[in-house]
């Protein structure tokens, strides 16, 4: 493409591609695509974006077109990739424009350059930098801002290469630019305070620019680049004179957020070492600007939650923490150890710990007009997470919490002090006196785990939180959250079960006047929890927990009373159902009014999950309702799906395991499982989990419906999967020849053929190869005539004898049973052997010895002798009879536990006994060979074997 008769042409085509008619757009739009591959394009383009007479839109048009080209075509193994001729061009042509007025273009031109310079700095770009340091120092304000915005995005692009040798080059050039990167933030620093004392704030502002773009440079040479040192000083004391109205207030505060967040905090998380010569002054600095003086009037939000963060994190450095024995300890450690230790005094642990309490814990008045205005989004407290790295709060939360855990010894009993002047009821008029009671109890809730031995809180329960949670009035309701809260995080440390009735007494008194409860769902949520207590109180709690649930309308806020109604349900179980059918006929209404709240929704599974269980085999009535929500809940083509699928899974499991009988509905729904294994995702053990519960409900509703189905998928899964994945397929396949051992092998009949081969092979794995016994087992044992069929299959597809099959298979059997650990499969591998007996056939004869000696190997498995008649007995025989009793703590059986029950009382392996077994065959066999051939036989088993076995059948 020639540059000069081409020229026209494109910027004619840009022109229209900025245009709002689509007439003109699209045409345009097409053009330019055909011409990207077109040499010559990108020099067109580089001409028009450095043309300042051209439309803007155009411009910036062009410097798009540009940008992207990068990518797709500077590459030289890329399609239509640019010649190395042009590149050279077009390299020159974009460090010679330092001047561009427009601040969003120059910005993407910063990028493009970047963008370039990623790909071919330093070895085809060598004149990049030192073009760029020497711009940086021209006296013209405009070009030296571009020049050094062009510089940072430069230095920020290399920085985010990963591959060692480009680091090792970036480290390098760190070093030789950090020298004047500092130099370049001093200058401008410099230059902006003197412009502030004089009053010209546009200048300043356009130094504090240049001083904030110096500063990431710093920030990305000292990240990574340990060689160099921060040496700069943050300039707050400046915000006296630079107020809230002034020009350069948002740009300062990004400044020296990014000094104390970067340049300090992130070097410490990733170099603590190198940090250590920086530890006195930045504790000096962070903790004299938050905890003096010297802050007040200077304080914004952002920089306080900076500091706090950088204090914890130099207090909670695990880099600086000596070992216990102090001789393991790196000499750096014992350094950065012993300048905290001088630092942090005790007069200066103390007014930190004061001034966190007194000051930073108090609620602000913008946070008592929410409560009043919006008590709900008051209630909704922001923890937990990384909260503590941006908001307030939190993060005053955490440093007393990690300030408190390092130096318990010295703040305990300040914060008791602070706790016994609080003693006794607080006036109502003094706002200051409850804002502190709040703040001081707030401490003493974080700080529980450490004042177990210091605080008798059942006392203090009794003598003053008692009376405080009863007092009505309004302004009081301060303290009465507070104090719940409080109740709350110690509940778990230390508190008295004698107690817990009159916290519950106390609990329905503030359900029914406000939102106090919103978080507390301690009292019932925790190990010490006694349901004969709490059963007393249970309808009046749970209907208040319900009418809070309408009354309140933000999502968090449902989420929240959801929370503490699924505790309750989990806690007392069955106890539920005579109160929960309010809650039955609310959760529809809900479920509908969320539906553009996906998290909302979860808390609703959660809360069917529990009630599912609750209820038993009377969650029936809730299909209507439960049926489409676990339908919508686990369609992988539905987008919701993204955030309920693990929730609606167990919604699903459990809904079967509480069955009393499939229904069609609940069968349809089994549809969604084919694209759920296709997913192979974390959840397919519960899907796994759902397949079995299905099979226990229904085996031959469901293996004819969704068999064949079912078994293509677990032969896509067994193709390409871990050897515990394929365990887990197979114990599901095993699980439904147990429960229909008629059906199940014809099911799965294409996948049994590997199986058989994996045994005949030696499967190495010996989980596996368990496994593998145990799914034989089964069609051996159950399914005689089954397996003949697939014995025959095999030896017509390996071109062998039935017999010879037969033989590998059995003498494979006998030499890994050592592979098989499970009481049951041992037993199974027994019945399934002794049912080929009696046989004629010269294969099993030969094979007779191996047979037996894993008959006595399964008899010491599972025999037990009764000490007083001296007989043995199979202990894994059950009978209906064997019903144990519950004990008051224990959940009554699921309806699938019920089920397989009644398919033990069916499975061979726990209806026949061993011993019995082991007699008959021998028996007939005798009868079928007489006593000569079965006396020949009986001798190819070893005598030690034969004396065991005799025992065994002693009295028989």
């Amino acid at each position: 493409m020639d540059l000069h008769s081409a020229g026209s042409m494109v910027l004619q085509a840009l022109t229209q591609a900025t245009s709002q008619n689509t007439a003109e757009l699209k045409p345009a739009e097409e053009q330019l695509r055909q011409w990207e591959t077109q040499p010559g394009f990108y020099s067109v383009l580089l001409s028009i974006f450095n043309n300042h007479m051209l439309d803007v839109n155009v411009r910036w048009l062009a410097v798009l077109y540009f940008k992207n080209g990068i990518d797709r075509y500077w590459r030289r193994v890329a399609p239509h990739a640019l010649s190395e001729e042009e590149k050279s061009s077009l390299r020159a042509g974009l460090i010679t424009n330092f001047n561009e007025p427009v601040n969003q273009i120059a910005t993407q031109i910063a990028v493009l350059i970047a963008k370039v310079a990623r790909l071919d700095c330093p070895r085809q770009w060598p004149e990049l930098i030192p073009v760029l340091l020497e711009k940086v120092k021209v006296q013209d304000v405009l070009q030296q801002h571009r020049a050094l915005l062009t510089f940072y995005h430069v230095t920020k692009t290399l920085a985010s290469k990963r591959l060692a040798a480009d680091r090792r080059l970036f480290q390098d050039l760190a070093s030789s630019i950090y020298s004047f990167a500092c130099s370049l933030w001093n200058h401008h620093t410099d230059t902006f305070l003197l412009q502030i004392q004089t009053g010209d704030q546009q200048e300043a502002l356009s130094s504090l620019e240049r001083t904030l773009l110096s500063l990431k440079v710093i920030c990305l040479s000292i990240l990574l680049c340990l060689s160099c040192v921060c040496v700069c000083v943050c300039v707050c004391p400046v915000g006296r004179q630079v107020g809230p109205g002034h020009a350069c207030r948002e740009k300062l505060e990004k400044t020296i957020i990014l000094y104390t967040k970067v340049v300090t905090a992130d070097f410490l998380e990733h170099h603590p070492y190198p940090f250590i010569p920086l530890i006195q002054r930045s504790l000096e600095f962070a903790v004299s600007f938050v905890f003096t003086p010297v802050g007040d009037g200077l304080l914004f939000e952002r920089f306080i939650v900076q500091c706090m963060n950088l204090i914890k994190m130099i207090v909670k450095n695990d880099a600086y923490r000596p070992d216990k024995n102090i001789e393991d300890s790196k000499p750096e450690t014992l350094e950065a150890h012993k300048i905290k230790t001088a630092f942090f005094t005790h007069p200066t642990l103390t007014e930190i710990a004061k001034r966190l309490v007194s000051k930073y814990f108090l609620l602000t008045e913008e946070e008592l007009i929410m409560w009043e205005e919006d008590p709900e989004g008051f209630a909704v407290e922001e923890t937990g997470g990384d909260s503590w790295k941006y908001s307030l709060r939190p993060s005053t939360e955490v440093l007393f919490l990690d300030i408190f855990h390092n130096y318990s010894q010295t703040l305990t009993p300040v914060l008791l002090e602070m706790m016994h002047s609080l003693q006794g009821p607080s006036n109502v008029d003094d706002t200051l006196q409850l804002l502190m009671k709040d703040a001081v109890y707030n401490a003493v809730g974080l700080a529980a785990y450490e004042l177990f031995d210091s605080v008798d809180f059942d006392q203090w329960f009794s003598s003053q939180l008692l009376g405080e949670l009863q007092v009505n009035h309004n302004r009081y309701k301060l303290i009465r959250r507070r104090a719940i809260w409080l109740i709350g995080q110690w509940i778990a440390v230390k508190f008295k079960p004698e107690l817990r009735p009159l916290l519950y007494e106390v609990i329905l008194n503030l359900l029914s006047s406000s939102f106090t409860l919103l978080n507390s769902s301690s009292p019932v949520d925790d190990f010490e929890f006694r349901t004969e207590q709490f059963l007393p109180y249970l309808e009046c709690i749970f209907g208040l927990l319900f009418q809070l649930l309408q009354q309140v309308n933000e999502c968090d806020s449902k989420m929240q009373v959801l929370h503490v109604l699924s505790c309750v349900i989990e806690r007392v179980s069955i106890q539920i159902r005579p109160y929960v059918g309010c809650l039955v006929q609310y959760l529809p209404l809900l479920w509908k009014q969320s539906e553009e709240h996906n998290m909302l929704r979860c808390a609703i599974l959660t809360t069917l999950i529990h009630l599912v269980q609750g209820l038993g085999a009377e969650s029936r009535n809730l299909y209507p309702f439960l049926l489409p929500v676990i339908q919508l809940s686990t369609d992988v083509s539905q987008p919701p799906h993204v955030y309920l699928l693990e929730d609606g899974l167990e919604l699903w499991l459990v809904t079967l395991e509480n069955c009393p009988s499939i229904t069609p509905e609940l069968l349809r729904i089994f549809q969604n499982m084919s694209a759920l294994l296709e997913l192979s995702t974390e959840n397919v053990k519960t899907c796994f989990q759902i397949v079995n519960a299905y099979t226990y409900l229904s085996a031959s509703d469901f293996l004819q419906n969704y068999g064949e189905g079912l078994c293509r998928s677990f032969c896509e899964l067994l193709k390409d999967i871990t050897n515990e994945g394929q365990v887990q397929v197979l114990k599901v396949v095993e699980i439904a020849l147990k429960v229909s051992p008629l059906l199940a092998p014809h099911v799965f009949q294409p996948l049994l053929p590997a199986v058989f081969r994996g045994v005949l092979d030696g499967e190495r794995y010996p989980v596996v190869m368990s496994v593998y016994l145990g799914v034989i087992g089964r069609v051996v044992l159950q399914n005689s005539s089954f397996f003949s069929a697939l014995l025959s299959q095999m030896a017509l597809e390996s071109n062998q004898e039935m017999d010879q099959l037969l033989g590998n298979m059995i003498e494979m059997w006998v030499d890994r049973m050592d592979n098989i650990t499970q009481p049951e499969r041992r037993k199974l591998s027994s019945l399934a052997l002794l049912s080929l007996l009696p046989s004629d056939n010269s294969v099993i004869q030969d094979k007779f010895c191996g047979i037996i000696n894993i008959c006595v190997e399964a008899l010491h498995d599972v025999m037990t002798e009764d000490p007083d008649s001296g007989t043995f007995k199979d202990c894994m025989l059950v009978s209906s009879l064997d019903e144990p009793k519950l004990s008051d703590d224990e959940e009554p059986p699921s309806e699938q536990d019920k089920r397989r029950k009644l398919l033990a009382l069916e499975d061979p392996v726990h209806t026949v006994s061993l011993q019995q077994c082991v007699y008959e065959k021998l028996k007939a066999q005798q009868l079928l060979m007489g006593d000569a051939g079965f006396q020949a036989l009986m001798e190819t088993v070893d005598t030690e074997i034969v004396r065991q076995l005799q025992e065994f059948l002693q009295g028989l």
